[in-house]
């Protein structure tokens, strides 16, 4: 009966032992985002652009800062408020310095009601979320 218990044993704490790797891999991610929605999401960001209404480009920023916020939170970013998933996530971005500009513009246009952005500026800020999103393979 012994001889019987000591191998169960083993299987028994190597089945734990990859459970817990298992657990502590994929801790703090997210799943698989739905690239499609994502993608829908953006051209629709994209396609409300009108050069003769800058309003239509404070819009976008609006849009694509909500877009990258669900984002991370879907996958797995921590903190609860934007600034804080982005600092949590912010290894994950080529150039983080573009992504935290983009979402100060966003801070600016939603809290300073004197806030005027050129479509340069916008398209700039835009840039930074695409190039965000797809690097968290949202798009």
């Amino acid at each position: 009966m012994t001889s019987a218990i000591v191998p169960m044993v083993i299987i028994v704490v190597v089945v734990g032992a990859i459970l817990l790797a298992i657990i502590a891999l994929t801790r703090g991610r997210g799943g698989l985002l739905d690239q499609q929605k994502y993608r829908e999401s953006w051209l629709k960001i994209e396609n409300n652009l009108d050069k003769n209404n800058l309003a239509t480009y404070q819009f976008a920023v609006l849009a694509a800062d909500k877009l990258l916020d669900q984002a991370l939170r879907e996958s797995g970013a921590k903190g609860d408020k934007m600034a804080e998933r982005l600092k949590d996530f912010s290894r994950k971005f080529s150039d983080k310095n573009a992504v935290w500009a983009a979402h100060k513009l966003r801070n600016q246009i939603a809290h300073e009601a004197d806030t005027r952005v050129n479509e340069l500026g916008a398209r700039r800020a835009l840039a930074a979320f695409k190039r965000a999103l797809r690097e968290l393979g949202a798009i």
